[in-house]
């Protein structure tokens, strides 16, 4: 089934990234180092933060693109099902050179997670890779990023962007970004955890220091998520940092849920949504994928989100006259 070229004109969203297939065992606790433990049967999900990220956008109804690299194997064929089956294009996906991305990941009873990850065909995605796929990139109004696919990628990738297209990028894994990648996110996402490592000893203690201090690396906004806090988002055009609230759910897994903020923060900003305002939905979105098992699994379809007065239980999302008055 081809769509028509007219289909093609606008993309709400192009994620370049990575996808991986997740091998997923649940253990009592995690292992300390010489120590085996036992654990659940293995259960393998598609992942990645690109793939993820992709997924959780077409969920949302983002007219979405994904532009990554696969294996020419069971893994790969598992990763283009689970996208073409949430509705994301995957002309953009390239197939062989190597094995594909896998993640080895053990979750404790509390929801945490440990994580090995295998690069396979993402480490093989290459700046070529980005320039042979420039209409892709002309017919998106917001391309995401994320540091599982070479350095050297992500940096093409800053320099393709179409005037009027917006870049986000979530430094994860944390690692040190060229001074004009930096200058074209918009904005940079992190977590405490990659904010502490992008500032290191200057990192101050709270989420307004790491924003101002970030904000001065170059980039033109910030967004800083906090779990179950919610967010602080800052912005050089207005110079305010404004805290969006969390919202109260029952972490089940937290898999993947800050791909599913990060795609849902994407999308929102290329409907012309201010920053606050789109972060403010992105909590939504990760508080409802913290509920579920999985990654791609957990997200959420726009109907499935919970206000602020709900609170979820057990993957699902009550009506709101089932939620006991505070």
């Amino acid at each position: 089934m081809h769509e028509s070229d007219h289909d093609h004109d606008r993309y709400d969203l192009l994620v370049v990234g990575s996808a991986n297939a997740d091998l997923v065992i649940g253990v009592e606790r995690r292992p300390a180092p010489g120590e085996t433990v036992l654990g659940s049967d293995l259960a393998v999900h598609p992942g990645g933060k690109g793939g993820n990220q992709a997924v959780a956008a077409a969920r949302l109804g983002a007219r979405t693109a994904l532009l990554a690299r696969v294996g020419d194997d069971a893994h790969g064929r598992l990763l283009l099902d689970s996208q073409r089956a949430a509705g994301v294009d995957t002309a953009g996906v390239l197939v062989g050179g190597a094995p594909s991305g896998v993640a080895l990941i053990t979750v404790d009873p509390s929801g945490d997670n440990s994580i090995v990850v295998s690069p396979g065909a993402n480490a093989r995605l290459t700046p070529e890779d980005i320039r042979a796929a420039g209409p892709l990139f002309g017919a998106a109004r917001v391309v995401s990023v994320q540091l599982e696919i070479p350095l050297e990628t992500v940096a093409e990738v800053a320099g393709a962007m179409s005037p009027g297209t917006r870049l986000v990028l979530n430094p994860s894994p944390p690692a040190p970004l060229p001074d004009h990648v930096l200058a074209a996110c918009d904005p940079l996402v992190v977590n405490e955890h990659e904010a502490r490592y992008m500032l290191g000893e200057s990192a101050g203690n709270t989420p307004q220091e790491w924003a101002r201090a970030l904000l001065a690396f170059g980039p033109r906004s910030v967004v800083i998520t906090l779990g179950a806090a919610g967010a602080l988002v800052a912005d050089r055009r207005t110079g305010d940092a404004v805290p969006v609230p969390g919202i109260e759910v029952e972490a089940v897994d937290t898999t993947g849920a800050g791909d599913a903020f990060t795609a849902a923060l994407a999308w929102r900003l290329g409907l012309g949504e201010e920053l606050a305002e789109a972060a403010a939905f992105a909590v939504r979105v990760g508080a409802a994928a913290v509920t579920r098992q999985g990654a791609q699994a957990s997200f959420p379809t726009a109907e499935e989100l919970p206000t602020a007065e709900e609170v979820p239980t057990e993957g699902e999302v009550p009506p709101a006259e089932e939620v006991p008055a505070p």
